[in-house]
């Protein structure tokens, strides 16, 4: 059996590869983070149809309302998990951080409420008490009148200022809410892990930010204060109303009765177009977010048209769906609005004819209980339009909680990276200050802490890892990088060369062996420790807005401008940045889209040289690089290499030559290992994707 410790030698490597190979399933992600299989994330492929044609479809799964044409499901209502999510909203993010707001507001409902039932009371008595008598005296005297009707205007005036200092209040809470739910969103967003961005789409998230938290903007600011000051001015006036004529209100309360019907039975409706609609916006969002990203592979497939006609559905739906809950909302308050008029009337006639038949009521009692009956009824319609907001709210609230109730990654490790200082006998001790030793510091076991330089030794034992647990992609894998090495890892695209540097940096944790970092397991080092000491400079290239100088820092935010300009010169980007209009200076926006390919990833590099890592995974780092630029880039690479473990990953196999062990992987297994010479007079797979001879030794 061949030694681990020795696995790079060729021949311990043929020991290694001469275990028998079983045909493995698909891997769920390509190398470049891309799902192999696209039925796995909600997309299918339509059938009978020329590859021509073919064109990725939404799964209907995924529209509104779940399966079926349409988005057609079951009846929405408020189950006991909306009514969990309206409670954790309102008591997390409206009561606990702004009580103060929220007892002010609901104080100014109260007093507008009280405002109200007051002025319909006082009609009365101004009528029964002050007009009637002057209308039977020879000579009036209208001072008493006139100072009734101040008191009416001080009552009003008392109710439109409550009403005013309620909507600030209101903009400030609900702005306050949002800008918390926003932060959490946002910090809890951080501490996720990549498979969750893996598994959703850009466009889907984006709507959570957007389309959902809008939805809580109008339950915060709108909905909510309207359904309390509606809720307690009917409590208010109702009081108001008994003391008035009892008789009178059960008319009302029949009308009252009938109302809330006809609310349940439109309302019960259009509350599952709204919640359709919100699936049909966060559809299209997700969409629209696709096709802008991928603009020039559409242009160049001349998938325009096809491309309409997909939006053209999405957005169909979307219109189908939010017609049909605008039309069902929109009609409900005609309906109310002419109950209540028809309310009025019958309240007025059967007042009068309660006066002519000998009961208690005077002409201002019917007069002030056509006025509270008025100030009944409008709240009640607008309580009953407020459940289609609240039901649309709660999808948007259920999504955002989705979001913030994910799993946040772990980390459990209690060894971290710190500088060091090393004195002449040989000790390490922690330094304060930047030396450019690093070292790991682990708990010893009695209260105090050992340390270990980094010296960048990487070990991969019998390592399996699958992106799900039905689908393995990486099988036995073991690789042993010394202090300084550089290991590259070649093979086709999907052979599991990224998902190997995937597993070092723990964006994945691994299923079965081990994967140790100077001898100390990963898993014990803390994850952000962990990758501040591997430096990355991957194939896909992110940019951020800022000046190139700031994309550069990035990768050390308290570099200096001169280790900046350094940084830049060893990847051989200083020449093109100070062409820029405002050289280092000059700021980038949109990912970039100023610069060249090739000049986005020289920036990547100089921003992976200023952190200036022990060890270095280098994905693809020259493949969007001519061939001229490649030779000047190579030489900076290989200064910033120099006595740093590095692991390499290309295509372009004249990047790896000088690699001191090269990895050959196929379906997930090491097949071939060894330095470029080796390799070649072996004339196996390496040999194959070096000279492109596939038939001789195939043959």
């Amino acid at each position: 059996m061949a030694n681990r410790n020795d696995i790079n030698k060729p021949e311990a490597a043929e020991e290694l590869n001469n275990k028998p190979e079983a045909a493995q399933p698909e891997a769920p992600f390509k190398d470049n983070g891309e799902p192999n299989n696209f039925r796995d994330f909600g997309i299918s492929m339509p059938q009978g149809k020329s590859a021509a044609s073919k064109r990725l479809r939404v799964n209907p799964s995924l529209r509104s309302g779940g399966p079926g044409p349409r988005g057609r499901g079951a009846k929405v209502q408020i189950t006991a998990e909306s009514l969990n999510t309206l409670k954790r909203l309102i008591w997390g993010y409206v009561i606990k951080p702004h009580k103060a707001r929220c007892i002010g507001i609901v104080v100014c409902i109260l007093l507008s409420a009280v405002s109200s039932a007051a002025s319909g009371i006082f009609l009365g008595i101004l009528i029964d008490s002050y007009i009637k008598p002057l209308l039977s005296t020879a000579s009036p005297d209208f001072s008493g009148l006139a100072g009734a009707i101040f008191t009416v205007a001080l009552i009003f005036a008392a109710g439109v200022l409550t009403n005013w200092l309620q909507q600030w209040l209101m903009i400030a809470l609900g702005q306050g809410v949002l800008k918390g739910i926003r932060d959490s969103m946002f910090d809890h967003m951080q501490t996720l892990p990549i498979k969750y961005f893996d598994t959703n789409t850009y466009g889907k998230v984006m709507s959570t930010y957007t389309n959902d938290t809008d939805t809580l903007r109008q339950l915060i600011t709108m909905t909510l204060p309207q359904a309390i000051a509606s809720l307690m001015t009917v409590v208010v006036v109702f009081i108001s109303m008994v003391s008035v004529s009892w008789l009178l209100t059960i008319v009302v309360l029949l009308f009252v009765a009938l109302m809330l019907f006809i609310t349940g039975k439109i309302g019960g409706l259009s509350s599952k177009f709204f919640v359709k609609q919100q699936y049909s916006l966060a559809v299209v969002n997700g969409y629209i977010e696709e096709m802008i990203n991928g603009q020039k592979v559409v242009k160049v497939f001349c998938h325009e048209d096809i491309a309409k006609e997909e939006f053209d559905e999405c957005n169909e739906e979307l219109c189908d769906n939010a017609t049909h809950a605008s039309v069902l909302s929109t009609v409900l308050m005609p309906i109310m609005g002419n109950l209540g008029n028809l309310q009025y009337a019958v309240v007025a006639i059967a007042g009068g004819a309660f006066a002519v038949a000998g009961f208690a009521i005077s002409l201002g009692n019917i007069a002030s209980f056509l006025q509270l009956s008025r100030n009944f009824m409008m709240p009640i319609t607008q309580i009953s339009e407020q459940f289609n907001s609240i039901v649309m709210a709660m999808a948007g609230a259920g999504r955002i909680f989705k979001l913030l109730d994910q799993e946040p990654e772990t980390d459990e490790g209690t060894v971290t990276l710190v500088n060091a200082k090393i004195d002449p006998n040989g000790v390490i001790t922690e330094s304060a200050e930047s030396t450019n030793i690093w070292a790991w510091k682990r708990p010893d076991g009695k209260g105090g802490f050992e340390y270990t330089r980094l010296s960048g030794e990487v070990v991969l034992k019998d390592v399996e890892f699958g992106y799900t647990p039905e689908k393995t992609v990486l099988h036995d894998v073991d690789v042993f990088a010394h202090k300084g090495q550089k290991v590259a890892f070649v093979g086709a695209t999907g052979a599991g060369k990224t998902t190997i540097t995937n597993l070092i940096n723990r964006f994945y944790d691994i299923n079965h062996g081990s994967i140790t970092y100077d001898g100390i397991p990963i898993t014990d080092i803390r994850k952000d420790d962990l990758r501040r000491s591997l430096g990355m400079v991957l194939q896909d290239v992110n940019l951020f807005t800022g000046t190139v100088r700031d994309n550069i820092r990035y990768g050390k935010l308290d570099a200096t401008d001169e280790e900046i300009v350094a940084a830049a010169k060893l990847a051989n980007a200083d020449g093109f940045i100070s062409m820029l209009p405002k050289g280092y200076d000059t700021v980038l926006s949109g990912d970039g889209s100023g610069l060249s390919q090739g000049q986005r990833q020289l920036i990547a590099i100089a921003r992976c040289a200023v952190a200036n890592p022990p060890v270095m995974i280098l994905d693809e780092a020259t493949s969007s690089i001519d061939t001229r630029t490649e030779a000047l880039v190579q030489r900076g690479m290989d200064s910033l290499m120099q006595g740093r473990t590095t692991f390499v990953i290309a295509h372009r196999l004249s990047t790896v030559q000088n690699s001191d062990v090269i990895m050959v992987l196929e379906n997930g297994r090491i097949i071939e290992r060894g330095d470029h010479d080796t390799l070649i007079s072996e004339k196996g797979k390496y040999y194959q994707l070096y000279t492109g001879n596939f038939e001789e030794t195939e043959g």
